[in-house]
């Protein structure tokens, strides 16, 4: 095992990222209808939806990858 290095609170933030991008992940189909219910935002659908899934994978590669720096990175 590769000893740990930086800081504990790296681990917590990298946690708090990968929960937000879940969370965003499961959010995203209860929220569109409130989202599409806008006129202005009726006809970019795909686009929006896009936009959040996009978003979701962003904050859990970024907690992943200060994971991957803490424990695998030499």
């Amino acid at each position: 095992m590769t000893q740990q290095k930086g800081n504990p609170l790296d681990m917590i933030w990298a946690m708090a990222l990968i929960a937000a991008g879940i969370g965003v992940f499961f959010r995203i189909p209860q929220i569109m209808p409130d989202i599409l219910a806008v006129e202005y935002f009726a006809g970019s659908a795909f686009f929006i939806r896009l936009s959040f899934y996009c978003m979701a994978l962003i904050l859990v590669g970024g907690g992943l990858k200060k994971i991957w720096n803490r424990f695998w990175k030499a």
